[in-house]
């Protein structure tokens, strides 16, 4: 009896790993490495990504490894060829760090141009405010050969505190590493669509200065491009113009380069008056609750600790429109209330239609 019963646990056992096996052998789905690749859908191009190893990849859709340099980045940025002098490979990194986790993010003292063999070929840091980079969360080579950048410089913002905040700067720095073009959020802040009440939750955050992180959080930042809207005769979106969001305030804006304003906003809040004339209030007539409508298209009604809002370039599907990962983080002021049955989510926007405080609102 315990021979048979042996036997039944032993061919038990053998079906259960085949079974564990032929069903690995199916699923796309795994705990490490790329999780699922699905080659009739996704690009096949390659991914570069930095990483806590203080080191920046360079993998193909299979999570190999093509390449790394032994530097990180915040990001580490793929510049483009034609922006370049036809150069192939050259990635923008940073060269030396900061004390904290990923290069210190706000605290690294030199971002660099690296080729494809780990040449150092262009580096700043040492003729920027305070000497040092403090380069973050965005980067980009421009059709000029200069270099756009987020940092951080530490200084007073007016109506904020009456203490040195860690306020974001965007730089255009020059291949001979010169300023040539700069904006503070900071000189901006009545720009931004901040309610009286989130301003004065914005003064108490602030009423003891702070420094070495990044005031509002602008963590994305980049050139418009060619787009329909500007040839069109929209000179809000004219190429040269750029789009940031603020992680903090939940804010997407686009700064006009030639003067410095805020010509387009959307967000923080959305105003809810015409829906209810009875909303007096500031809380009643903003939209602080989470949408859990999935319908499209409809009104843009909530995003909150987004990333990465650009307008789709000229030759891809939904050109001209505005696609943001909203990452459903806790942001804003007053904070927005997130439901804890929503995750992270891609919204794209397309339609152009009413104004708010001056700024056009999707």
């Amino acid at each position: 009896m315990k021979k048979t019963t042996s036997k039944i646990v032993t061919l038990s056992l053998a079906i259960t790993l085949m079974a564990v096996a032929n069903e690995a052998k199916a699923q796309s789905v795994f705990p490490t490495g790329v999780t699922i690749y699905n080659p009739a859908k996704a690009y096949n191009s390659y991914v570069l990504h930095s990483s806590p190893d203080e080191k920046s990849h360079l993998i193909d859709m299979n999570g190999n490894e093509v390449k790394s340099w032994p530097h990180i980045g915040f990001p580490s940025e793929l510049i483009d060829p034609k922006n370049n002098n036809g150069k192939k490979g050259n990635i923008l990194i940073q060269l030396e760090n900061g004390p904290g986790v990923y290069g210190g993010i706000f605290n690294n003292k030199i971002l660099g141009e690296q080729d494809w063999n780990g040449n150092t070929v262009w580096q700043w840091g040492k003729k920027a405010p305070g000497g040092a980079a403090r380069q973050n969360h965005d980067v980009h080579r421009l059709a000029n050969g200069n270099t756009l950048l987020v940092g951080t410089v530490d200084h007073i913002v007016a109506g904020v505190s009456d203490k040195p905040i860690d306020d974001q700067t965007i730089y255009e720095v020059n291949p001979n590493g010169d300023i040539v073009w700069n904006w503070n959020a900071g000189e901006h802040i009545d720009e931004f669509g901040i309610s009286p009440e989130g301003r004065e939750l914005l003064r108490k955050v602030y009423i003891n200065g702070r420094k070495g992180h990044g005031f509002l959080t602008i963590n994305d930042m980049q050139p418009i491009g060619p787009n329909k809207w500007f040839n069109a005769g929209d000179t809000r979106f004219h190429p040269d113009n750029i789009v940031i969001d603020s992680r903090e305030v939940s804010f997407i804006a686009i700064i006009e380069k030639k003067t410095g304003k805020i010509v387009w906003r959307l967000g923080p809040d959305f105003d809810l008056k015409e829906n209810d004339p009875k909303a007096s209030n500031f809380v009643n007539s903003v939209n602080l609750r989470p949408s859990l409508a999935t319908n499209v298209p409809r009104p843009v009604d909530r995003f909150s600790g987004q990333h990465d809002a650009h307008i789709i370039p000229e030759g891809l599907p939904g050109a001209g429109n505005l696609l943001v990962f909203d990452n459903q983080g806790p942001s804003g002021y007053p904070p927005t209330y997130l439901a804890s049955q929503l995750g992270s989510r891609i919204l794209e926007m397309i339609q152009l239609k009413k104004k708010l405080s001056g700024n056009t609102q999707l």
